[in-house]
């Protein structure tokens, strides 16, 4: 069977792999908003082979939900063929490896960004989950390198090219960094200099603008939201409104109650119902952090034990939508 190419370009904007977030809902919701590539949270190899509850969970998908990379974390060659070789039974066409993660928890199993410090392992499991899926499937999730001082990622990112991967995402920050301090875009312009394939940029990419502005910096052929997606999912519309040929859009208070009701919606259609709705209650403040007394309304949220609750909150916003005064406008 045929694979067709992955859309990656300017104006193809991705959904990063958020841990806890990227569930099935939010990838349609966000996939309505504009965006044209989704991954999934990111997925434990030992997880899928010892069948264990929540990485099934992160694997719920749709017809819809298409095209979907499954980024995949591991510590060896071994584990990720197995899991490479359960994915492909049920017929997954991409596949995403990261070596980017660096919470403690991840990183203390020698899996994420922890690989940076062995370089060869990390080029062995590409080599296999390459040879497993064949060309233009796999990609990479990338750092700078474990710490200041130990930049590995355009070697890398060349070796990683030579083995076959099809792209590269790179977060321009230290693994030791965390999420702290500022991403280094001109990295992301050295990467792209340095590889013939595409390279994707992702780290600081909170709202649209910046977004734009990253691409005409770097050069990289594409953006990931993460962090903007989260707090925003309409940042894919207003990303595409950018473009020269872009669709005009309006941010209004109607639209983020309308965001919040989507969402919802798909919860409830694919989450049970339960947890749903406490996924709710800590979604709604962040799609409606604009409005005046913004951290009373989270409260109000929390505070919901129905959806008919949640549904009353929503329409007495709607009646007092006209003291929304958004500044963000496309």
């Amino acid at each position: 069977m045929s694979i067709p190419p992955l859309p990656i370009a300017p104006e193809s904007p991705w959904l990063a792999p958020l841990a806890g977030f990227s569930d099935l809902p939010f990838r349609l919701l966000c996939r309505e908003q504009g965006c044209r590539v989704a991954c999934t949270e990111m997925v434990s190899a030992k997880g899928l082979i010892f069948g264990n509850v929540g990485t099934e969970r992160i694997l719920v998908t749709s017809a819809m939900d298409a095209p979907l990379v499954v980024q995949l974390y591991g510590p060896d060659p071994r584990t990720l063929e197995q899991a490479m070789d359960l994915l492909l039974e049920r017929d997954v066409s991409y596949f995403d490896f990261n070596c980017g993660c660096s919470v403690p928890k991840v990183t203390k199993t020698g899996c994420g960004a922890a690989l940076l410090r062995t370089p060869q392992t990390l080029l062995e499991i590409v080599r296999s989950m390459v040879a497993r899926a064949g060309p233009g499937r796999v990609g990479v999730k990338l750092r700078l390198g474990w710490r200041p001082g130990e930049e590995v990622f355009l070697e890398l990112g060349r070796r990683l090219e030579d083995l076959g991967a099809a792209w590269l995402t790179l977060h321009p920050r230290w693994a030791t960094q965390g999420f702290s301090g500022q991403a280094d875009w001109d990295s992301l312009a050295r990467l792209r200099a340095h590889v013939s394939i595409p390279v994707i940029a992702s780290g600081d990419l909170f709202t649209a603008e910046d977004a734009r502005r990253c691409l005409d910096q770097t050069g990289v052929r594409g953006v990931m939201f993460a962090r903007g997606a989260l707090w925003d999912p309409a940042i894919f519309r207003k990303f595409l409104a950018l473009s020269p040929d872009g669709d005009p859009f309006c941010f209004s208070a109607e639209y983020s109650i309308t965001v919040v009701r989507r969402h919802m919606a798909l919860a409830r259609e694919y989450l049970d119902d339960r947890r749903a709705l406490l996924a709710m209650r800590t979604i709604a403040p962040r799609y409606l952090r604009h409005f005046p007394g913004a951290k009373a309304l989270r409260s109000r949220f929390t505070m919901v034990d129905s959806w008919e609750q949640l549904d009353d909150l929503l329409e007495s916003l709607c009646e007092n939508q006209e003291i929304f005064n958004p500044d963000s406008q496309v």
